[in-house]
């Protein structure tokens, strides 16, 4: 596998030695890490694919803080998303979507406060963004969102920043 894989560092999947011990402890170490997760198996447990029980996918995830910079809707589901930035010294960095998973009144407030600082103007050129409600880049948000990533991946918006 090591051989199929390969060891560049540069490359986004990575082979790692065989760890027989404390499974809490690695999974911390790669969360202090940013890592994505770990995957773990019984020791004798042959390689079987799909979903089973003797192979598990553990993720870290983390919340982080970003600045809405509108809102579409999900091409597979129609649910709501909110299109996400973080600022840097040029401006603003598109970072993502996330689902809305708020309460009905932060909901309410998200939906309101976004509606109050609509604007005809986008945020950001782009092909791959359609059907975009954009806003004033002023409402912040707490996202939980799988590290690891450079752009958000199984995010979702948890609570509005003030």
């Amino acid at each position: 596998m090591k051989t199929l894989i390969g060891t560049d560092a540069e490359s986004r999947i990575q082979f790692s030695d065989e760890f027989d011990g404390d499974g809490d402890a690695l999974f911390k170490a790669c969360a202090k890490h940013g890592l994505e997760g770990i995957v773990s198996k019984h020791a004798r447990a042959p390689y079987r694919s799909g979903r089973g029980k003797t192979w598990l996918k553990t993720k870290c995830f983390t919340e982080s803080t970003f600045v809405v910079i509108g809102t579409d809707r999900d091409r597979k589901t129609g649910a709501l998303r909110a299109l996400l930035a973080h600022p840097n010294s040029a401006g603003l960095n598109y970072a993502g979507a996330a689902f809305i998973a708020l309460g009905d009144d932060a909901r309410t407030e998200f939906l309101a406060e976004v509606e109050r600082l609509a604007t005809s103007w986008a945020a950001f050129k782009s092909s791959r963004l359609t059907g975009v409600k954009w806003c004033q880049p002023k409402l912040t948000v707490r996202v939980k969102h799988l590290a690891g990533s450079k752009t958000l991946r199984h995010a979702t918006v948890r609570a509005l920043a003030q």
